[in-house]
């Protein structure tokens, strides 16, 4: 599974009268919250019909569904998905066919409705009912950590999701250096953002510095920005822009956006060895805390320079 999954909601699942009880629904919603607030982007069907469903009248449409829509909304995890149907469904069994069909177009990991819908998708393995989420192997398989091989393919595979829909993504590596050979694809990885709109804030963070102990070498500011303007033609073809702050000093490695932080257990290079790294996701408030200490303003480390390519 990814670091960042996204999911099919039918929207039976935000009914309070598609459940045994009221208090069964709001247990349910809650810990369906838990997940996708950290771990989950859900798939706005049939070109953003999904939402509309929820500002029609004549449903039960329970207070802790809405307050998870609408911080699904604010947290920009809702992702606009293309109509696969000819028409817009118009009850629950269509909506979950429509999650269904889309997903032959990019891979959900699951779609979760609820009893009263289940029955005619009873033999599909990509559909559970929120009653039963524990029985679904596609949410047991639900990881806070991945293990995966350091090439840029595999990278594209776990970030693909963050990639084409965070508002803003920090990469923190204090030896991420375009001009050396295995650090250049990562200037590939970010440009896999392009054509978003509105364009992505992208940030690049590292040190000063190169080598350790007796053989660190700070290097001048102007260098620095010779070495990352290698990567200005890459990215102005990509219509993209990267904000480049150069530090004292840093040790953890991360990838930080809105929607999900990673721990990096190595940089973003790349290798053509088989060995294997792990990446570990944060939680939120882990997440927020590293990202305030990459703010100049924290005081936490000693900025020496700041630019942006191209």
């Amino acid at each position: 599974m990814p670091i960042l999954a996204e999911y099919g909601l039918v929207p039976d699942v935000f009914d309070s009268s598609c459940y045994t009880s009221t208090d069964l629904c709001d247990v349910h919603l809650q810990n369906l919250k838990e997940a996708l607030l950290t771990d989950g982007l859900v798939r706005n069907l049939h070109d953003g019909e999904w939402k509309r469903v929820f500002e029609t009248k004549g449903r039960t449409w329970h207070n802790r569904g809405k307050e998870l829509l609408r911080k699904l909304a604010t947290q920009n995890r809702l992702r606009l998905y293309p109509a696969c149907g000819a028409t817009c469904p118009t009850d629950d069994v269509g909506w979950c066919n429509e999650a269904i069909a889309s997903h032959g177009g990019a891979n959900l990991q699951g779609i979760v409705t609820t009893d009263s819908t289940y029955g005619p998708f009873r033999g599909n393995v990509l559909v559970a009912p929120i009653t039963r989420l524990s029985s679904a192997a596609w949410w047991r398989s639900r990881s806070p950590s991945v293990r995966l091989r350091r090439n840029l393919v595999e990278y594209k595979a776990h970030l693909g999701l963050i990639l084409a829909c965070a508002n803003s993504m920090m990469l923190v590596d204090a030896h991420l250096d375009p001009s050396q050979t295995r650090y250049s694809e990562s200037i590939d990885l970010i440009c896999e953002m392009r054509g978003r709109v509105p364009r992505p804030l992208v940030e690049i963070h590292r040190v000063c510095y190169v080598g350790s102990g007796p053989h660190r070498q700070i290097i001048p500011n102007v260098e620095w920005r010779r070495r990352f303007s290698q990567a200005s033609a890459r990215l102005q073809a990509a219509g993209l822009q990267v904000d480049v702050f150069i530090w004292d000093d840093l040790h953890d490695r991360h990838i930080i956006s809105d929607l999900v932080g990673i721990q990096l257990g190595n940089g973003l290079d790349t290798t053509t060895s088989t060995a294997k790294t792990t990446w570990d996701r944060l939680g939120r408030d882990d997440r927020d805390d590293v990202q305030r200490e990459f703010d100049p303003a924290s005081g936490e480390h000693n900025l020496r320079d700041r630019f942006s390519i191209p």
